[in-house]
């Protein structure tokens, strides 16, 4: 019956007004008399039956969600290499993983923070997995000078010190000042003063840029945010979804 109503409300939507069939010419399908009556008879149902309009609803989210997983998969067929193995990321956990795991982070964001330890504790619990970090500052000045650091540091030091100080700045409490980053930096062995003169160079905020356009393309809009396969996860998730995740894409791949 809810699909016959559905029906009808779609063809409410499509019918059109008696002026506008008077001024086309077209012959009206139904009276006036006809179609009150017509339009009566749905909104006493629907009134009567109000669960077909939830419903009709469910149907739709359901549709949208389909048409937005197609839609990532396509996205990132297009642009696996850009995802998953770009030179400009950092990469962590098992780099010969069977399966990759991207992350867009913004070291100031609070929900990063709160899976931070529970990303940690799926690669070193799996032991299979390959971990991509795109730096993705979403959330001002600050997360700008945290990006901006630890890409300079990698781009002058290497992966081993860009993986030190991405451990420090998403555990940093204070924020990241001249002052905070150059105590950071000697604290992890490198001296401050040529990773600042670089983290406002071409370079670094190439990097940056590239992320940004790679989110909004991705409809990417917070943080964190996961690519893994031909799904994206936005959004916090706790440990045990995110092994859901990884069983999912290993049940695919």
């Amino acid at each position: 019956m809810s699909r016959l109503v559905l029906g009808l409300m779609a063809g409410l939507v499509s019918v059109p007004t008696f002026a506008e069939e008077t001024a086309t010419g077209t012959a009206p399908a139904m009276t006036e008399a006809e179609r009150k009556a017509f339009r009566d008879e749905v909104r006493a149902y629907l009134l009567e039956n109000p669960e077909v309009l939830v419903e009709a609803m469910d149907v739709l989210q359901q549709r949208e969600e389909l048409a937005g997983l197609e839609r990532d998969t396509k996205i990132i067929a297009a642009n696996s290499a850009r995802i998953f193995a770009n030179p400009n990321d950092w990469v962590g956990g098992n780099p010969e993983g069977d399966i990759t795991l991207v992350e867009f982070m913004d070291y100031r964001c609070g929900y990063c923070r709160k899976a931070y330890a529970e990303v940690e504790e799926l690669i070193a619990s799996d032991g299979n997995i390959r971990f991509v970090v795109k730096e993705f500052p979403i959330l001002g000045e600050a997360s700008m000078m945290s990006a901006q650091f630890a890409i300079a540091l990698r781009q002058l030091h290497g992966d081993e010190a860009y993986e030190k100080a991405h451990h420090a700045l998403i555990a940093l409490r204070g924020e990241p000042t001249v002052e905070t980053l150059t105590r950071l930096a000697g604290d992890l062995g490198y001296e401050a003063q040529p990773v600042f003169d670089r983290m406002n160079s071409p370079e670094v905020m190439a990097v940056i840029q590239d992320n940004y356009a790679l989110a909004e393309m991705m409809d990417i809009s917070g943080t964190p945010a996961f690519i893994m396969g031909d799904g994206v996860m936005r959004g916090y998730a706790p440990l045990d979804v995110m092994r859901d995740f990884v069983a999912d894409m290993r049940a695919d791949g």
